[in-house]
C-alpha cells in the first residue's frame, strides 16, 4: 500500500508540474519520430535550441560563400590556362618580352642622364625631319611656288598620302593604346600630330612613305637615292634611342608606310583633279595671299 500510494502522488506531482504555463507546449507538440521515453518531453528547451542554429547555418547562406563557389567553379579552368599555355600564347609573350628588353637597351638617348645622352639634341633634329607637320607644312610651300602641271601633280598626292598616314596612323595608335619602353609624356608637336602612343611608329611610317614615294616619282642620282633610303632608316631609329617607340613598333611602322605607298598609287589623281583642287584651294585661301 505505501508503495502504490508513492506511485500516485508522484503521478500527481508530474501532472500538476505539466499543467503549469510554461509546459503546456509540451503537452501538445507532437513528438517526431513516435513515441519516446517520457523523459524527453521534460527535457530543457537549451538541448533543442543547437538545431534551429544549424539549419540557419545551412538555410541562410552569405555573399562571401556564393561568391567563393563560384570563383571555385572557374579556378580550374583559369588554372589550366595559365598551367597549360599555347604554344601561340608561350611564343607572344617571348616576343613581347625580347622587344622590351631590346628597346629600353637601345633607349641610349632618353634623356640626358642617359650613356648617349649628349646626343639627345643631335637625334631629336633628326626625328624632327620625319615629324608630320614639317611634311605638310614643307609640301604646301612648295605647292604654292611651283609652276609645273607635272609638279603640281606629285604635290597634291604627296600632300593627300602625308594627311592619309597622319589620319591611320592615329586610329591605330588609339586602336592599340600601346605606351613606348619608358613612359614618356608626348610633347607639344606629337599632341598636334596626334602621334600620342607608340605603336605604329607614325615617324617610320611617314619616312618610308615619303622615300619610297619620292624614289618613284623623282628622277635621283645613285648617292640620292641611297641616301633617301639611309635616312628614312635613321628616323624610325632615331625614335627607338630616344625611347618613344619599340623595336616592332618601327617594324610595323616601315610596313605601314609601305602600304600607304601602294594605297596611293592605286588611287593616284590625275592632273585635272589636281587642278581642280587648287583653284579651289586658291579661292579660299586668296584673301590672304
Amino acid at each position: 500500500m505505501p508503495s502504490a500510494y508513492n506511485g500516485r502522488s508522484r503521478t500527481r506531482e508530474r501532472n500538476s508540474v505539466l499543467s503549469r504555463p510554461e509546459f503546456m507546449s509540451l503537452n501538445h507538440q507532437p513528438l517526431r519520430g513516435g513515441c519516446g521515453p517520457p523523459e524527453s518531453r521534460g527535457a530543457p528547451k537549451r538541448a533543442a535550441q543547437p538545431k534551429p542554429q544549424a539549419i540557419q547555418k545551412n538555410e541562410e547562406p552569405t555573399d562571401g560563400g556564393s561568391k567563393d563557389r563560384r570563383e571555385s567553379t572557374k579556378m580550374p579552368e583559369e588554372d589550366c590556362m595559365q598551367l597549360n599555355p599555347s604554344f601561340k600564347g608561350i611564343a607572344m609573350n617571348s616576343l613581347l618580352a625580347i622587344d622590351i628588353c631590346l628597346s629600353k637597351r637601345m633607349g641610349v638617348c632618353a634623356s640626358t642622364s642617359s650613356s648617349w645622352g649628349g646626343c639627345r639634341s643631335m637625334v631629336a633634329l633628326l626625328a624632327l625631319t620625319g615629324h608630320g607637320i614639317t611634311w605638310i607644312i614643307g609640301t604646301i610651300v612648295c605647292l604654292t611656288r611651283s609652276n609645273t602641271l607635272a609638279g603640281q601633280e606629285v604635290l597634291v598626292n604627296l600632300l593627300l598620302a602625308l594627311l592619309l598616314d597622319v589620319m591611320t596612323v592615329a586610329g591605330v595608335q588609339r586602336l592599340v593604346k600601346r605606351r613606348g619602353p619608358w613612359e614618356m609624356t608626348p610633347g607639344f608637336l606629337d599632341c598636334v600630330a596626334m602621334d600620342v602612343y607608340a605603336f605604329p611608329a607614325a615617324h617610320a611610317s611617314r619616312a618610308a612613305m615619303v622615300s619610297k614615294f619620292l624614289l618613284s616619282h623623282l628622277v635621283l642620282a645613285v648617292p640620292l637615292r641611297i641616301l633617301l633610303v639611309l635616312w628614312a632608316f635613321l628616323v624610325g631609329m632615331s625614335r627607338v634611342l630616344l625611347g618613344k617607340h619599340h623595336l616592332t613598333d618601327m617594324v610595323c611602322g616601315f610596313a605601314l608606310g609601305m602600304f600607304h605607298f601602294s594605297l596611293m598609287e592605286t588611287v593616284w589623281l590625275s592632273s585635272n583633279t589636281c587642278q581642280t583642287l587648287i583653284s579651289i584651294s586658291t579661292l579660299s585661301w586668296s584673301p590672304f595671299f
